[in-house]
């Protein structure tokens, strides 16, 4: 009874920071296009939102989980229910997505002040924020997965939003078609859990009763402990009932899972729709990287996470690292501002799927949050920095790209809160020390170090793979920094006429900057700078029995990636703002492979995009030429027939009736001349034909 009236006024409070956004989506979509009004209706909807999620999240935390549900619909004798789950995870995602979409909020009503469709966008984003919202609460994969198509319906809105430009129209057209490959791996995955335990709750599947009890603690790792029946991998209690999940079945159900993972999180093979999708307003950009969209994919990962064997897990780490690489290389060499965020956002998610699969499961949700803060703030510091360039490009009339990092330069004296802000948020990417940044991708780093000891082979270059990414985020974090606030301003050398009217813009600008800077840093999770594991965020994720880190990576790590980042920092600033080092050739092999992106887009458009486009033009052509081909002969044909039909109607059939006519009405006529009235006429007609018969009887 303690805990009934407080676990209601939970599920209120989620029920109500839930349907916030969704009424202010309502309103502003009934509301003209221009309107003003729209943006502080989302925005006050979004900060309820965001209070009451924090009234939520002290209420559950580290409390024992609230999970309200009923019946929703029956089919036969199976019951389907919906309702509320809240646990830690859940509740975590609940406050972050609030908290990242507050100053988002605030800093698009002067970002999108001047849009023709003001009212329009907040209606869409207001829309996706109630969507993801509702995602992390449900305790049901049905509306698991339709909150999860609808936030990917809003990010194709977001994305596009800028219709008409064709490469807007293009990006979200890609970011819905990728999604729809990861929507039919979830889509299986759920048919086969439901075919297998007979139900879609979440909890009964995954919780401790469900799956959950499968998953034990050895040598300081998540381990997967297989049922005791040889068939299957994992056996869940429903309803007083042990279920088996074959193992085939099991599979298949992981590969789907990581297909709807790779697609919303951006991995690889399909992580190419994430760096077009900066074709968006920079606002959205910023909170479809940060803990919405692209978080979903991580989120999920958490969710099902004890259905995972061993040997899927180690795919998941293979997977992410390469992905964190391979981003990371790609980032090098990028000169579209916001396009080096999107690979540096693909990396980072890497980096969370790399350390779910090495069992690293707080490290990676702890990533996932700070990760939201210290990225959301590069997105709208680019936002500024774009939205300054672009003024310069309308006063003056230049030919210029304004998101170019090669164009600018020495804007740290013109946008000081900017630059300030910009430092701060790059220093959480790069993870040094006394930055939330810090605290959890080093332990991703220890962890993964401590998981390759009990591996053999090549699946030991995973950690090293990721410690050089680590390092190359710290180059390309840096190159950017310098390139756009150190040194001189580029676009003087050859416009030095042009007029700069630069500023860090009014309170709705600089207020987010300063909230998410605060955030980057490491007192909002711990008042120890220098240990993840007394964070309170990884205290609530981690297993109650998961043993201390004490290997010596957990000492050596953290001090040796330190200076390596503080040594790759130096020399990029020796590099792009003394010039006393030498820069990379923009030539040869290596540097093609990064900028062309690994020419994994052009693989695409060869292997897939333009054999469906032939096959496209090729089922065109039969289409136009024999099908329609086809049905015109059979029409002309058709025609012929109908005009023999129609001469033989007309000559023939209509020739012989009007032939029959002529000769009853010849024989009429013949016949009338002997009915003239006058007697002595029948009298003679009468004579006449009795002779007749009279003479033919003789001769006969």
């Amino acid at each position: 009874m303690d805990n009934f009236l407080p676990s209601i006024q939970s599920l209120n409070y989620t029920v109500a920071a839930v349907a916030l956004p969704l009424l202010a989506a309502l309103i502003n979509f009934c509301l003209p296009v221009k309107s003003k009004a729209s943006g502080w209706i989302s925005t006050i909807a979004i900060l309820l939102s965001c209070v009451l999620s924090a009234r939520v999240f002290a209420t559950v935390w580290n409390n024992p989980q609230i999970h309200a549900q009923r019946v929703w619909f029956t089919i036969g004798q199976t019951q389907v229910y919906a309702g509320i789950l809240l646990n830690n995870l859940s509740v975590l995602m609940l406050l972050l997505v609030s908290v990242i979409a507050l100053p988002v909020h605030v800093y698009s009503t002067a970002y999108m002040k001047h849009d023709e469709r003001f009212s329009r966008y907040f209606t869409y984003l207001s829309f996706f924020c109630f969507s993801m919202l509702t995602l992390v609460v449900v305790d049901s994969l049905i509306l698991f997965y339709a909150f999860w198509e609808l936030v990917g319906f809003s990010s194709y809105l977001l994305i596009g939003f800028w219709f008409t430009k064709n490469k807007a129209i293009q990006a979200n057209k890609k970011a819905f078609i990728m999604n729809r490959i990861g929507d039919i791996g979830l889509l299986s995955a759920i048919i086969i859990l439901f075919a297998q335990f007979h139900t879609f709750d979440i909890d009964t599947i995954f919780g401790h009763n469900g799956l959950a009890h499968l998953m034990g603690v050895r040598d300081g790792k998540w381990t997967f402990v297989p049922s005791h029946l040889p068939d299957s991998v994992g056996s869940v209690w429903v309803r007083g009932t042990m279920v088996s999940l074959p193992a085939l079945w099991q599979y298949v159900a992981c590969a789907g899972i990581f297909l709807a993972v790779a697609a919303k999180s951006a991995q690889f093979p399909l992580h190419t729709w994430l760096p077009d999708a900066m074709e968006g307003p920079t606002s959205v950009s910023a909170l479809i990287h940060a803990a919405t969209m692209v978080a979903a994919g991580v989120f999920l990962l958490g969710r099902v996470y004890p259905m995972f064997t061993e040997s899927e897990l180690t795919i998941l780490a293979c997977i992410g690292c390469f992905t964190a690489f391979m981003a990371a290389t790609i980032a090098l060499t990028q000169n579209d501002l916001k396009r080096i965020l999107a690979y540096s956002t693909i990396s980072q998610l890497g980096f969370m799927i790399l350390a779910m699969g090495v069992g690293a499961y707080a490290s990676s949700l702890f990533h996932l949050a700070t990760h939201a803060f210290f990225k959301c703030l590069l997105f709208l510091v680019a936002g500024i920095v774009i939205h300054q360039m672009q003024h310069i490009k309308d006063d003056n009339q230049l030919d210029i790209d304004p998101q170019d990092i090669t164009y600018m330069g020495g804007l740290h004296k013109k946008l000081p809160l900017t630059f300030i802000a910009a430092v701060i948020g790059a220093l959480a990417l790069v993870g040094l020390p006394l930055t939330s940044g810090y605290l959890s991708k080093d332990g991703i780093l220890i962890q993964a170090f401590d998981w390759s000891e009990r591996q053999n082979g090549w699946f030991k270059i995973v950690p090293v793979t990721a410690l050089l990414t680590s390092l190359l985020t710290a180059f390309y974090v840096s190159r950017l920094i310098f390139k756009v606030f150190f040194g001189e301003f580029r676009l003087l050398k050859s416009n030095p006429d042009i007029k700069l009217h630069l500023s860090d813009g009014g309170w709705p600008y600089k207020l987010p900057l300063v909230l998410l800077a605060v955030c980057c840093l490491f007192p909002v999770f711990s008042f120890n700078p220098f240990s993840f594991e007394h964070t309170w965020l990884y205290m609530g994720l981690a297993h109650p029995h998961f043993p201390k880190l004490e290997s010596s990576y957990h000492r050596i790590i953290p001090k040796v990636v330190t200076v390596l980042n503080l040594l790759v920092l130096l020399e990029a600033y020796r590099m792009y703002v003394q010039a006393k080092r030498f820069k990379f050739p923009q030539r040869g092999f290596f540097y093609r492979l990064s900028y062309n992106q690994w020419y994994i887009d052009s693989l695409y458009k060869r292997a897939i995009v333009n054999p469906a486009l032939r096959l496209g033009s090729i089922c065109f052509w039969i289409d136009r030429t024999l099908v329609d081909g086809l049905l015109h002969l059979l029409a002309r044909i058709s025609g012929a027939i109908a005009k023999l039909a129609a001469w033989a109607d007309e000559y023939i059939v209509d020739g012989f009736l009007h032939l029959l006519a002529a000769i009853v009405q010849s024989i009429g006529n013949f016949a009338r001349k002997f009915q003239s009235g006058k007697v002595q006429y029948y009298l003679f007609s009468m004579l006449v034909i009795v002779l007749l018969l009279f003479i033919l009887k003789i001769l006969i």
